[in-house]
């Protein structure tokens, strides 16, 4: 599982000319499920999300999580983030989890964030979704 979020000023995501996820401050989390993937996975993740420590206290130092400013968290399925890129000019698919396994663990992913802070959006699992964002700093962290 992979977990890459960008500090955001702002991020929203449209799916069919609908606004189906938005948030203001905070995090902008795309999710990638892979093969072998769990629900300790899903929670491990959770958790340290929540936790990581990107947003600037009042000395500037990167101190803060997202529930101490009081950020949104919108988390978005990517699939292509497990894809395989050390060979050739297109990327391969193998490692990424079957649509059915993938969707089954995001929302499993979504629940726990849930369950642990109220500010969570989302985008539409499958869809051919818009996402767009303003990257505050720039802030980008890989986590699996």
């Amino acid at each position: 599982m992979k977990v890459l979020i960008q500090r955001a000023m702002d991020a929203q995501v449209v799916v069919d000319g609908e606004t189906v996820g938005e948030i203001n401050h905070g995090q902008l989390v795309l999710v990638g499920i892979e093969k072998g993937d769990s629900e300790s996975d899903t929670q491990r993740l959770a958790d340290k999300l929540l936790k990581y420590r990107m947003f600037a206290d009042e000395d500037g130092k990167m101190n803060l999580n997202v529930q101490q400013v009081g950020g949104g968290v919108l988390l978005v399925s990517q699939f292509t983030l497990a894809a395989e890129t050390k060979k050739g000019l297109r990327p391969g698919f193998s490692t990424a989890a079957v649509p059915e396994e993938g969707e089954r663990l995001f929302n499993d992913f979504v629940n726990k964030v849930r369950a642990q802070y109220g500010k969570v959006a989302t985008g539409r699992f499958g869809a051919d979704m818009k996402v767009s964002f303003t990257n505050d700093g720039p802030v980008t962290f890989m986590l699996d």
